[in-house]
């Protein structure tokens, strides 16, 4: 059916309009009318048209994306909808869109911008994917993904011939389009909704992303095929097409990677990463998309294949600064500026209205159920053969719907070459704008995992075998004082230490970032690169080797601050850790003083002291370790002196815990100070929590007596002022301060320096030390206990999990 239209578009000469199902044909006529651009040329008008059509969808799309976060929406939603928006479904056919913004002469100009950039966003994605994941994922993320791309398939190809069959232009090869794209998921996009969702360290957050990977590179082997077969030399194009592949892994691959590691030296071994070899890698995707377009393969494949065959950190030295310093350079622009073009072009293909017209209601509904039913049920079964609680398979199921621009990419390509029409192309958008929209929103409300894990030893007093420790590192500053910290910890063959290292980034605007937290997980560990999480890793790795009572597992957190006390939290519960160690907000500076560093890691401290699930501390670094004396055989550490302040009180007592334990080590001298009212103080304290007190005093004082590194004394105060003044008698002589943060305590000796608190995340003594001149030298770690009677403590007594084995399971349901 063919229906022809004559229009007049301001400036923009006479149109010719050709309209049937499957295309829409404009011809006009270029003329001298003086128009808002002031030109009757089609040359010198592309370029203003250009630019507002670029203003336009970066406009409504960052409001489509503000308005939809609170409402658990992904970025593809608001992505797909922007594009619909100013479609001909609603915007796109109105006078003012087709004179001003979205003529049909910029068209071509539009698309080749859109292609372009689809070019180097695939590149980035290939740069991102990381396939040591899938080696090491084991069998039951890859039955997933596989029965999540078989189920789909053929579900995909029964659903196109039952829905369009008896369409006017039924095309059968459509149904191979609509079959891919429900095999997909889309990984970026996965990992961001896990992490919102805070389900990135949970057993079904890591299958998800490990199936998400195998299903992705599935979809992409599908579509080449697909594209293939439909090619008028579909041999040639196979042929060619595998042949390329092959030798862009086994040829170009290590050329590359020896070129880069030949020309990136410098001089005494310094690596240099400079703009030629960004400019050779960005001419090296437009030459790869060249290549396989020739190939009769998609140019976005060659792209894609570029950069997954950049080498990997793991592989060369080099291959991690290469990738972030190229990321770095196009993420921004490519994601933020190029990639709307895409959608756009997405959504003046999808004409919902004329859709609706041709399909019926109930066809419609039953395409969409389906479509979203299809990795649901797939997922659902097998949870079912691994024993999975069926709502933990639901829930699966729903974050392998979660849709992204790959499947927007395969129904394009099916677009462009005329497989998929004007009803097919919109029916299958819509269903994925609806797969996409429902996943975070349900799985935010309807699936709550309980964290809690039966778990005895919370606290480092019960604590009396293996120490399960988690620290927390924002940067590679904060690794020398925990390590020495550890180091002070006594690690030994019949008490261990059991160490997990989080190294915390925040979730910025790049989806990549999310693909960070699982990476170690299941990546090797040698020849790691000396980016800042490679020396982090190595660093606690060296540690590990260097002491045979301690173990340690590394993994990287990403998530934005106002939430990541809440990885932090569910981290310790799933590791059933008896301490968090975190560090302190500010650093000493090179003039001895404390200095900011990032006050939002204050706040993150705070978060954590009032979620944890276990005791904290807090460190404040002074240069813990670093004290060493000069002798014929070079450098020798010399004894840590320690003292630990002692006012009474839960987290006193556990300070006292930690200090005990550090008094095993060989290298350490202990001194603890009690404060003890005089008999004229206001007595402030619990009958109960004095008596407990006392007894844990005399129980230390006995069963240290005959230990000569351990020196107790008392000290009798009045009030704060006399506290502080013993304090200062101690003198600067101390490597540590260990003291409890006080929480609840009101003593006399402390109660008037609660009103000068500038730090209340270390309680009264210890923002005493940490900010005063007096302990200029001297490190501080203030404990905090957790508290049994919290109502977030599970039930002891039937508890099934053994504290001291090495199994480290995800989270329970």
């Amino acid at each position: 059916m063919e229906m022809n239209i004559t229009l007049n578009g301001s400036g923009a000469g006479e149109y010719q309009i050709t309209k049937t199902n499957d295309f829409l044909e404009a011809c006009y006529l270029t003329n001298t009318s003086s128009g808002i651009w002031q030109s009757g040329s089609a040359l010198t008008t592309t370029l203003p048209f250009l630019l507002t059509q670029l203003f336009v969808v970066l406009f409504l799309d960052r409001i489509l994306l503000s308005v939809l976060k609170p409402l658990h929406q992904p970025r593809i939603v608001a992505h797909i909808t922007c594009g619909v928006l100013l479609g001909p479904t609603f915007l796109g056919e109105t006078d003012l869109a087709r004179s001003y913004v979205i003529p049909y002469k910029t068209t071509m100009v539009l698309e080749t911008f859109a292609n372009l950039a689809l070019v180097y966003y695939m590149f980035l994605v290939g740069l991102e994917m990381d396939f040591s994941l899938i080696l090491g994922c084991g069998t039951k993320p890859l039955t997933f993904a596989i029965a999540g791309i078989l189920l789909p398939l053929g579900v995909g190809f029964g659903l196109f011939f039952l829905a369009l069959s008896n369409s006017h232009d039924f095309d059968a090869e459509g149904s191979m389009f609509w079959a891919i794209v429900l095999t997909s998921t889309n990984f970026p996009d996965l990992a961001r909704v896990l992490a919102n969702l805070k389900l990135l360290h949970s057993d079904i957050g890591r299958t998800a992303m490990c199936s998400a990977i195998i299903s992705d590179l599935c979809s992409w082997l599908l579509l080449v095929v697909a594209i293939s077969i439909l090619n008028t030399s579909k041999y040639y194009a196979l042929l060619s097409t595998t042949i390329f592949v092959l030798v862009s892994v086994f040829l170009i691959r290590p050329a590359l990677s020896w070129l880069i590691g030949c020309t990136s030296k410098g001089e005494q071994g310094n690596i240099y990463i400079t703009d030629n070899h960004v400019w050779f890698i960005l001419a090296g995707i437009v030459l790869f998309g060249f290549i396989t377009d020739a190939c009769g393969s998609h140019s976005i494949f060659g792209a894609f294949m570029f950069g997954v065959i950049m080498p990997q950190e793991y592989e060369h030295e080099h291959g991690n600064m290469i990738r972030s310093t190229v990321i770095e350079k196009l993420d921004d622009f490519v994601t933020g500026i190029l990639m709307p073009l895409f959608f756009l072009v997405s959504g003046l293909r999808t004409d919902v209205a004329f859709m609706l017209s041709k399909t019926p209601w109930i066809i419609v509904m039953l395409v969409v159920v389906v479509s979203c039913a299809a990795k649901i049920a797939s997922a659902f079964l097998v949870s079912l053969l691994y024993r999975m609680p069926p709502r933990e398979g639901l829930a699966l199921g729903l974050l392998m719907n979660t849709k992204g621009v790959l499947a927007l990419v395969i129904l394009n390509t099916g677009r462009n070459i005329k497989a998929l029409n004007n009803q097919s192309f919109p029916l299958m958008v819509l269903s994925l704008l609806v797969m996409s929209s429902l996943v975070e929103p349900i799985i935010a409300y309807t699936y709550q995992p309980k964290h809690l894990v039966n778990y005895r030893n919370r606290t480092i007093q019960r604590a009396t075998t293996k120490l399960r420790i988690l620290v927390c590192v924002h940067s590679i500053r904060n690794v020398s004082g925990i390590l020495s910290l550890l180091n002070l910890s006594n690690a030994t063959n019949q008490s261990p230490l059991c160490i997990f290292c989080v190294h915390l980034v925040e979730l910025t605007g790049r989806a990549s970032t999310a693909v960070l937290i699982v990476h170690d997980e299941f990546k090797p560990t040698n020849n790691r690169t000396k980016t800042e999480t490679g020396q982090i890793n190595i660093a606690f790795d060296n540690f590990e080797k260097r002491n045979t009572a301690v173990t340690v597992r590394t993994i990287t957190a990403v998530s934005p601050y106002a939430t990541m006390h809440v990885d932090v939290c569910n981290l310790a519960e799933d590791k059933r850790v008896a301490l968090i160690i975190l560090p302190f907000h500010k650093q000493m500076n090179a003039d001895c003083r404390m200095g900011n560093i990032n006050s939002t890691f204050a706040d993150v401290n705070h978060n954590v002291l009032m979620n944890a699930p276990c005791s904290v501390g807090i460190l404040v670094d002074r240069g813990l370790g670093s004290k060493r004396v000069d002798s014929q055989h070079g450098q020798q550490q010399v004894a840590e002196q320690i003292a630990m302040l002692f006012i009474g009180g839960p987290d006193d007592r556990e300070a006292l815990a930690y200090a005990w334990r550090m008094a095993g080590h060989p290298n350490v001298r202990l001194t603890v100070v009690r404060f003890i009212l005089r008999k004229d103080a206001a007595l402030m304290v619990e009958e109960r929590e004095k008596k407990m007190d006392d007894e844990y005093i005399y129980e230390f004082k006995f069963k240290t007596m005959q230990d000569s590194s351990i020196n107790y004394m008392e000290k009798v105060v009045k009030n704060s002022q006399e506290t502080i003044a013993a304090i200062r008698t101690m003198g600067d002589v101390y490597d540590l301060y260990v003291v409890g943060r006080g929480k609840g305590v009101k003593s006399p000796s402390t109660l008037e320096l609660s009103n000068w608190s500038i730090c209340p995340e270390l309680g009264i003594i210890g923002d005493l030390l940490g900010s005063s001149n007096f302990a200029l030298h001297a490190s501080v770690l203030v404990v905090q206990q957790y508290s049994y009677g919290s109502p977030m403590t599970p039930n002891l007594s039937n508890r099934s999990n053994d504290d001291d084995n090495d199994q480290d399971e995800g989270y329970q349901s």
